[in-house]
């Protein structure tokens, strides 16, 4: 009670924020005739200016006014849009690094130019962030209008994008892209040699699009660039052979936590099978260690068939599994679950089994994210992860109020017993909505829900549209439609994403398709024609109550509900929208109060009848607050443990970057040798020993292996007062001295380039297996919370012992790589150029072009590296694998 009355004579937080921004936006519009004066040249001679001010040392915030006057002109003149003050409100708080929460079709994508055309005038660059690329490639090209007449440079990221073109995208002032492809852009830029092969430039300032969406429901999955490994597609078919002969008894499943476990029945019963099926050996146990790897699959198997629904979790398109984004409803081509689960799918599915991956390298969201030195977000719902905004990413939210008051009219939600009941329902609602012309977008969880409700609608004689991920390629022309007069559109969540759902259909939608029918008409005239029918079209459907949103289920977060509803009443239209629930779904089911549904059975219900009540609704939201709250906590969890390894990545990736902007490396590389040289010393002749316990004999041994000479230790040792100190001095010595002839004999540059290649190749292979071991030590870890440990400790401990093992593995391996290395003799040169010569010419006559495989000079071993001389990056591998030098043995 106090904290209304408070509220009411102060006002709310997000109330003084908006009302601090009033002064500015004033200052803006008291420009705007003054920018309005301007010519096309002025406002691009004017960004010259600002960029000189920011330049001498002043700030963002005191350009602000000048920058965003300047901005609103050049959009009012390239895209005929005119932006609102809540929309320059918007922008103010994206600079300063906030998410700004604006309701649906109050015109983000504009919002976003005013704060990147003022953090560009830095000249460090702007990444615009969008969920897909369909959006990545149309806001580029939309806005770029703008930016073009602001004297700006404007790139988009997209799959698959020539190297050199993806460059060029990053060194333009603002640059779209998708999360993914930054991301990834991210991870390999870290994987190459060359500083000039390096796409990104820098991490300064981000505007993340859909924010929730990237920054939180896609936060739960990592980033993993991954290579193949050993392929066992025949264990994970013959395996998913067994999975359905379990029964109930067999096995457990927890809806809440998305897992599956088998009981000790089922353990038993399995063992029997896999005897039976001659996968493991007669009296091994599951139980025993080796047994891990059946059990894994085992336990991916059920998964496989328990867990994971086909046409809600993905799809079969072409013989191959899609995954399906469960808060966008697309299909998420190219991502693959990880941990042999989706090859699992692919057994139940009858599908190829793709072979398993290993990790290349890896980045979760929070952790890429972070990188900027600032960061700023828009969505339509962000207020319900307010909290982890905050604790994640340092990120506050405002909600920015929208230009014209809401006309929606939101129900209550209408809980009925049975899906049967609730389907009738909607089909009666919808049939009335119908019939009085007012369209209706009817938004369900998943794709079989959606199909199942169209074929009662068709069976009631209901014409409708169904988009959901089988119909991506039609979402755009769906989403256009969908608000015109009588329409009915069934939707899976993706409903509208970054698509505005106009009342009376979209104009601009038509205009184009007339224009594609009739090219050499009158283009005006045609305009003009179709803008006048869309007016009366849009006022019949404003007459008839605006775009109705009937939700079948209730989404486990409560933003996506938000979403859906917000795709009515954009800008002041009229709308509606209401929910329709049954305790039969799935979020009733699994976390709905049990309270709820005793007050559903004591009312005693009748057949058909729905209980619509305020205390409904606050009971759901609880539940939806419960889920939140759960998957926040599997996300920081995530996180934390990413922590760990991010520490260890930004070191690894940082000594990277050192040693490619390095030209002489040779002072680094002599210190590796010589730390080498004094751990040999010391692991055969530790110190405050007498010499009778020094292993000479194996130090000797140990030196050929590792640094290629050979040295008379034994003779040293023998010597009257020689110490562990003299003899390792004098192996640094020789070792210098034989490091030193080869500069001479490869020439000093190329020697420092060997170095460069060497030591990077070697780092990239190490950091590859310990990835691959924190993947195992991760997915073991949990176990130690039986003996009462920390499984964070542990990992964090662990971790780092394993990476002190890293950099003694990286300094041996580079040592006595680069000591093994040696030039072709000139016979040897001579020898290969010419079996290149006649490979060639076979090569062509059998109407193949492939490179030809190094010549196998006197002294060639194909499995000793050190034998092969410097093969061409082109020519095959001397190793006989058939692969080209630079995609096996010389690969970066």
């Amino acid at each position: 009670m106090l904290g209304k009355i408070a509220r009411k004579v102060f006002g709310t937080p997000n109330d003084r924020k908006v009302k601090a921004t009033r002064p500015i936006v004033d200052k803006i519009n008291a420009l705007e005739e003054e920018f309005a004066a301007l010519t096309d040249e002025g406002i691009k001679a004017k960004t010259e200016a600002l960029k000189a001010r920011v330049a001498d040392g002043e700030k963002l915030d005191d350009v602000l006014p000048e920058a965003f006057a300047n901005c609103r002109e050049a959009a009012k003149r390239s895209l005929g849009l005119r932006a609102f003050d809540t929309q320059l409100m918007g922008g103010i708080f994206l600079h300063q690094g906030n998410i700004s929460e604006m309701k649906t079709g109050e015109g983000k994508t504009l919002v976003a130019t005013f704060p990147a055309y003022l953090n560009a005038l830095t000249g460090r660059g702007v990444h615009v962030v969008t969920v897909n690329d369909y959006l990545a490639r149309r806001d580029s090209e939309w806005m770029n209008n703008v930016f073009e007449a602001l004297g700006m440079t404007t790139g988009v990221i997209y799959p698959q994008q020539p190297e050199d073109e993806k460059r060029a995208a990053y060194a333009c002032d603002v640059t779209y892209a998708t999360n993914n492809e930054l991301g990834f852009d991210y991870l390999r830029d870290n994987m190459k040699s060359e500083l000039k092969d390096m796409s990104q430039r820098d991490h300064f300032f981000a505007i993340v699009d859909e924010v929730d969406s990237i920054l939180i429901d896609e936060a739960r999955t990592p980033l993993i660039i991954s290579g193949p490994s050993e392929d066992r597609s025949e264990l994970y078919v013959t395996i998913d052979a067994l999975i359905p002969e379990l029964t109930e008894e067999h096995y457990t499943l927890d809806e809440k936590g998305r897992s599956a476990t088998f009981t000790e029945e089922g353990n038993e019963f399995l063992e029997e099978l896999v005897h039976a099926h001659n996968l493991l050996p007669e009296g091994q146990s599951l139980y025993d260690a080796e047994s891990t790897t059946i059990v894994h699959h085992l336990n991916q198997g059920l998964r496989a068939h328990k867990l994971f629904a086909r046409d809600k979790d993905y799809i079969v398109r072409d013989g191959e599994v899609m995954l399906i984004d469960e808060f966008t409803g697309r299909m998420m081509a190219g991502r693959r679950l990880s941990d042999g689960l989706h090859q699992a799918i692919e057994a139940k599915e009858g599908c190829k089994t793709q072979p398993e991956n290993v990790t290349l390298a890896s980045v979760t969201f929070q952790n890429y994210f972070r990188l900027y030195d600032k960061l700023a977000g828009m969505t339509g719902t962000a207020l319900t992860e307010a909290d982890e905004f905050d604790e994640i990413y340092s990120l506050g939210v405002v909600e920015v109020p929208t230009n014209r008051p809401i006309a929606r009219i939101d129900d209550h939600d209408a809980v009925y017993r049975t899906t049967k009941e609730k389907l009738e329902a909607i089909v009666k609602e919808v049939k009335e909505a119908n019939a009085k012309g007012q369209p209706m977008l009817v938004g369900t969880t998943s794709i079989d829900k959606s199909e199942q409700l169209s074929q009662l609608l068709t069976d009631a004689g209901v014409p409708h549209d169904v988009l959901n991920a089988r119909q991506h390629e039609r979402e755009a022309q769906i989403v256009a439609d969908a608000g015109k007069l009588g329409a009915v559109t069934i939707a899976t969540n993706m409903a509208g994403r970054g698509t505005d759902i106009k009342l009376g259909g979209n104009v601009e939608f038509k205009i184009m398709q007339a224009i594609e029918a009739n090219p050499d008409g009158d283009h005006e005239a045609l305009r003009a024609q179709i803008e006048a029918d869309h007016k009366a079209d849009e006022q019949a459907v404003k007459d008839a109550g605006g775009l109705f949103v009937l939700a079948t289920e209730r989404h486990e977060s409560r933003r996506i509900d938000n979403q859906l509803r917000g795709r009515s009443g954009r800008q002041g239209d009229p709308g509606r929208s209401s929910f329709f629930l049954s305790l039969e779904d799935d979020l009733m089911r699994i976390f709905g109060s049990e309270r709820l549904e005793k007050v559903l059975s004591t009312l005693g219900m009748k057949e058909g009848e729905a209980i619509v009540h305020p205390w409904v609704n606050k009971s759901l939201e609880r539940a939806q607050a419960k889920v939140e709250g759960r998957n926040f906590d599997i996300r920081k969890q995530l996180l934390k443990f990413d922590d760990v390894m991010n520490d260890q990545r930004k070191a690894i990736f940082s000594q990277r970057m050192e040693i490619m902007e390095t030209d002489d490396l040779s002072e680094i590389v002599g210190d590796m040798r010589n730390q080498v040289i004094d751990d040999l010393v010391g692991a055969y002749m530790p110190p405050k020993t007498y010499a009778d316990q020094w292993d000479t004999q194996g130090l000797y041994a140990a030196l050929i292996e590792n640094l290629n000479i050979d040295l008379p230790v034994i003779d040293w040792a023998a010597e009257e007062g020689v110490d562990d100190d003299t003899i390792s001095e004098r192996i640094s010595d020789a070792a210098d001295e034989m490091m030193a002839k080869k500069a001479v004999d490869f020439g000093p540059e190329n020697m420092r380039s060997i170095e460069k290649q060497i030591l990077l190749q070697t780092i990239d292979a190490k950091w590859r297996e310990h990835l691959l071991t924190l993947d195992h030590l991760r997915s073991v870890v949990g176990f130690r919370g039986y003996a009462q440990r920390d499984p964070l400790n542990e990992y964090k401990n662990e971790a780092f012992q394993l990476f002190e093992s890293l950099l003694d593995g990286l300094r041996a391996d580079v040592t006595k790589r680069l000591s093994q290395i040696r030039p072709m003799t000139e016979e040897e040169q001579a020898a290969m150029m010419q079996k290149m010569i006649q490979q060639q010419q076979a090569a062509a006559g059998a109407g193949d072009v492939n490179p030809a495989t190094p010549v196998e000079a006197e002294g060639f071993d194909e499995n000793k590296p050190e034998t092969w001389g410097n093969p061409a990056r082109n020519d095959m591998c001397p190793c006989g694998s058939g692969q080209k030098f630079k995609h096996c043995h010389g690969k970066l």
